[in-house]
């Protein structure tokens, strides 16, 4: 039971504290793309790697969802990513009540899940699981908002739908953000098509054929990128 000990936000966030690498922060806010004009604008590192974050989230799995909020408010990255760790552990061992709390806790601070590494650790593992026999419609509202990361939260979320073999809502989703500026969400839809294929390659080649040639290239590239090399270049020169 050690490792399951309840803290409090401000606990983690000292323990978090205590492993601030300054030069592994400024990397980070790079790799982010946190300067003014780029999808990370403003956000704050401490420099502190994943594992190590992680280690942190299970022996904080016990975190009360008011102390989670704390962590999903902070200015900090990697705080804001323990306390989505935290939230995935604990809809894990949840009973079918607590997780509905705990989708709907998360659609709250959907405004605090603002980077794709925070989408993609929390979006299938929560919104994917919790919505799989239920109705979607919100994935559909979050496919056309005008914010990024709804946009590939509503993508990402299909990841699990998808690991159950069940494919109409990413193919569908994925028609709806064809046109979309973003390049996160070019890879977010090719990798959910990469994800289909690896499942239903007939699946996968059926959406191609029909939008191969007006999809955004990163995407197409994504979706294709376990294919036979032939393939995979008749493909990129219009060739199929």
């Amino acid at each position: 039971m050690g490792d399951q000990i309840k803290l409090s936000a401000a606990q983690v966030k000292s323990s978090l504290k205590k492993l601030e690498d300054k030069d592994k922060a400024l990397f980070l806010s790079r790799y982010f793309k946190t300067a003014p004009g780029e999808y990370g604008h403003g956000d704050k590192f401490l420099g502190i790697k994943v594992p190590e974050s992680r280690k942190i989230a299970r022996s904080s799995r016990n975190l009360s969802l008011p102390e989670i909020q704390k962590l999903l408010d902070s200015k900090y990255h990697e705080q804001r990513l323990v306390g989505l760790f935290i939230l995935v552990l604990k809809f894990d061992q949840a009973s079918d009540k607590e997780q509905k709390s705990i989708y709907h806790f998360y659609v709250k601070n959907l405004n605090n899940v603002n980077n794709w590494d925070l989408v993609d650790s929390s979006a299938p593992q929560i919104v994917g699981r919790f919505l799989l026999n239920k109705d979607k419609a919100i994935l559909y509202k979050w496919a056309s908002s005008k914010n990024l990361w709804k946009r590939r939260v509503s993508i990402l979320s299909t990841l699990h739908f998808i690991r159950e073999k069940k494919y109409r809502d990413a193919l569908n989703i994925g028609e709806v953000l064809l046109d979309d500026s973003e390049d996160l969400i070019h890879k977010g839809v090719g990798w959910m098509l990469r994800e289909i294929g690896n499942r239903d390659i007939k699946k996968e080649e059926m959406f191609l054929k029909k939008h191969y040639q007006k999809m955004p290239r990163t995407m197409l590239r994504y979706a294709i990128e376990k294919f036979p090399e032939k393939k995979r270049k008749d493909y990129l020169l219009g060739r199929i």
